[in-house]
């Protein structure tokens, strides 16, 4: 869960900053209290995985997040091909893999800690989680989902290529058109995979099986979230490449420049004490 936090906070934008990078530990520990509603000597323990874990993300993880943004911005500049997206795309879930395992070693040995009073917290505080991830995702007419869809992509593509013309926009459109839904496959495979936590928990085993099991992240799916996966995957591929023949000499220059400073924003944080 921590590392998971830890790369959506770095993904949130530019917009955040080396003093909120520096501070991470404290929302870290917010969000681990939120769940397992620590105490005494766990916050300590919890204190010395943090500890651990954000000092190899400074040293190791930032370096390859600079070069990876930098790598990109170039491939931006000279136009998509497909390859450079299926590369992106791959690179991306390796980080996420490195990532989740780095944190496993010292968070296994403190989940083997937890209460069944604490197990039964973190399994309410899921129960909330996932009430909402249905509202967002699953409830409502194909129609609405596929509005929402469109909403979202809208705010995250203007955010890396500032306003889309209405070309790009009716491309967008035919996108979350064609994409499958699959809400309801995700919300069974996070069941799945949040009951197999709970289990590890309860057996006080995550010391022993929780890095292999974060290694395999995304093991075990039923095949029609798989196809569906990959279905929206290839969708997503195509409507890049197709904007990418869209942009203009603006909106190619505003993205290439907003991958550099996220390469420029990782250096300074890994450089940083």
């Amino acid at each position: 869960m921590w590392p998971i936090l830890l790369l959506a906070l770095l993904l949130q934008g530019c917009s955040f900053s080396r003093l909120a990078y520096n501070n991470v530990d404290v929302v870290l520990r917010w969000q681990a209290d939120h769940y397992f509603d620590l105490e005494g000597e766990q916050t300590d323990q919890l204190d010395r995985a943090l500890a651990t874990l954000l000092a190899w993300h400074r040293r190791e993880a930032l370096p390859q997040y600079a070069r990876l943004t930098d790598e990109m911005a170039a491939r931006l500049q000279r136009g998509l091909k497909r390859a450079d997206l299926e590369w992106s795309y791959d690179a991306i879930r390796e980080q996420i893999r490195q990532t989740l395992v780095a944190a496993a070693g010292d968070s296994g040995r403190l989940l083997d800690g937890l209460s069944t009073e604490q197990i039964e917290h973190f399994e309410r505080r899921l129960a909330e989680e996932n009430r909402k991830f249905v509202k967002e995702e699953v409830q409502g007419t194909v129609e609405q989902l596929r509005k929402r869809r469109y909403k979202r992509n809208v705010e995250r593509l203007e955010e890396w290529f500032g306003t889309l013309d209405d070309v790009q926009t009716e491309r967008l459109r035919k996108y979350s058109a064609r994409a499958p839904l699959s809400g309801a496959l995700r919300e069974r495979d996070r069941k799945r995979r949040q009951a197999e936590f709970v289990a590890m928990l309860r057996a006080r085993d995550a010391s022993k099986r929780l890095a292999p099991w974060l290694e395999r992240w995304e093991s075990d799916r039923e095949p029609a979230y798989v196809q569906a996966a990959l279905a929206t995957r290839d969708e997503y591929m195509q409507l890049l490449l197709d904007l990418d023949k869209t942009l203009s000499t603006e909106q190619r220059a505003h993205a290439v420049a907003h991958m550099r400073r996220y390469g420029e924003l990782f250096n300074l944080l890994a450089r940083s004490q």
